[in-house]
């Protein structure tokens, strides 16, 4: 799987800005103001930066723009990178332009000069967020492509690493997530899936692999139905990070992990279908979130619990029409089988509520394209229980520059759901499709149970590149989750 790229934080010598090979960057506020490293680069380039700070093109740059000399006189640098930002830049600000430089990289070894800039913890976490290919599935020069080394040369390295620490951890969990995303279902099967979550034993987190007998035993019905028509055997894994206070009730997370959903019975229009190994995003998500916590030492409880299924059509599968039995003990009749994340969910969730008796429980899934059709790929849909959770939440994903927009609930919406059958239906129709989803799943949540369902079937994978990453898998939520387990939930 992919890391970050080396991140080194250098004291800062300005004699390094000569000999320095890749790319050297140094930073202009959008005034056109430079710090010692700027006008040594200006003397090295024999007044090339000066001109450029004086020209149009600089008059138009806004902060986060990076403005490039190719192969700049004086220097052993391939290109001299000007990041314009302001000396006051918020964190966002100072993430999205370290992304930047980042993008305008390509992989090339940066030289950062960032001196004694209040925000060049957040430039490195946007230069290790951005500093991300897949290319596992590569051959040739592709196959071969490295990322460069990042340097940050400062007046105080030692201060900015300790702070950049925690952050890069982040980064690390996103790059995880991206990972899991983007591998195709042929390679990520439910076993291999499980095998790289059991790697994270090494961070500390405890994993544990329920088997389908033991999912049996469980009476997770609506789970392993979904996964009966294929030959991939079904699975939930639960990772625990007990980081906080002994005995403390552990906020947990639920992810979605159909690892290929080709609608089953109820089968997708082939256009497209090949973007359905991405159904697994929510599994993704709770696997980086976990690996952030770990790697950043958390003062919380948390365990992370997946449902890893694969959703196929044969003689074996789900039908229309049948009626299944949850681990609750509600009956559900399946009337699309394309409509199979809900009851994945579902039984998971039951499940770590019956063993974990969480503080909080959020789930995500890639759950409707409804979601997309109602706030495309800026935000993810939001549906709570509990407002001070979900107040919680929102306030750390908008901290975190991650969209995320609270949705509408209500018992009326049930109407919908029920079943002449059986004790409830997993579709409602097209009407309120997101909404409808999110009441299934609220009925294997415990009246006293705050929680989170998060629709991410817009932010999960996306045709173009985000500001933090390529085209494919965005990585989003394991910033907001993060932020929300350190602001709300950790000892002390």
């Amino acid at each position: 799987m992919s890391s970050i790229p080396t991140i080194r934080f250098s004291q800062l010598d300005l004699s390094d800005l000569a000999t320095a090979e890749g790319r050297v960057s140094v930073l202009a506020t959008p005034e056109g103001g430079l710090d010692r490293a700027g006008r040594r680069a200006d003397r090295l380039s024999r007044g090339a930066l000066k001109r450029l700070i004086e020209s149009a093109q600089f008059t138009r740059a806004k902060t986060g723009e990076v403005l490039t000399l190719a192969f700049p006189a004086g220097m052993a640098a391939e290109a001299l990178d000007v990041l314009v930002i302001d000396k006051k830049a918020s964190a966002l600000e100072a993430r999205r332009a370290g992304a930047a430089l980042a993008k305008r990289a390509d992989g090339a070894a940066i030289t950062l000069a960032a001196d004694s800039h209040k925000r060049a913890a957040e430039l490195a976490l946007g230069l290790g967020l951005r500093s991300y290919g897949f290319l596992a599935h590569k051959t040739g020069e592709a196959a071969e492509k490295t990322l460069g080394e990042i340097t940050l040369l400062l007046r105080d390295p030692a201060a900015v690493e300790a702070e950049a620490a925690p952050l890069l951890a982040v980064a690390q969990g996103a790059h995880l997530t991206r990972d899991l995303i983007n591998e195709p279902a042929n390679v990520l099967t439910t076993t291999v899936f499980a095998d790289r979550l059991q790697e994270l034993s090494a961070l500390g987190i405890e994993v544990e692999v329920l088997e389908e007998p033991d999912l049996e035993r469980l009476g997770m019905r609506m789970l392993l139905s979904v996964g009966q028509g294929s030959v991939t055997p079904t699975k939930v894994v639960v990772m625990q990070w007990n980081g906080g206070e002994a005995g403390a009730a552990p906020l947990a997370l639920v992810g979605k992990g159909v690892v290929f959903d080709t609608g089953g019975i109820s089968l997708k229009p082939g256009a497209g279908m090949e973007d359905m190994t991405m159904d697994m995003g929510g599994a993704g998500t709770v696997a980086g979130t976990m690996m952030a916590l770990a790697l950043r030492k958390a003062p919380a409880n948390v365990v992370g619990l997946v449902g890893l299924v694969e959703n196929m059509p044969s003689g074996e599968a789900t039908r229309p029409g049948d009626v299944v039995t949850s681990m609750k003990g509600d009956t559900v009749e399946i009337i699309n089988t394309d409509a199979e994340g809900r009851l994945v969910l579902g039984d998971v969730l039951w499940y770590a509520q019956e063993r974990f008796a969480p503080a909080g429980v959020i789930d995500l899934a890639t759950l409707t394209g409804a979601i997309i059709i109602g706030l495309g790929h800026e935000n993810a849909g939001v549906f709570s229980n509990d407002d001070t959770l979900c107040g919680n939440f929102l306030k750390a994903a908008a901290a975190e520059g991650e969209g995320a927009w609270r949705m509408p609930m209500g018992p009326a919406y049930d109407r919908q759901l029920k079943s002449r059958i059986a004790d409830m239906k997993n579709v409602g129709g097209r009407p309120a499709g997101s909404i409808t989803a999110a009441q299934f799943l609220q009925h294997f949540v415990k009246e006293d149970t705050p929680w989170i369902h998060l629709d991410i079937a817009g932010v999960a994978h996306v045709k173009e590149d985000t500001a933090y990453a390529p085209a494919g898998a965005t990585g989003w939520g394991v910033l907001a989750l993060n932020r929300l387990v350190r602001d709300a939930f950790e000892a002390g």
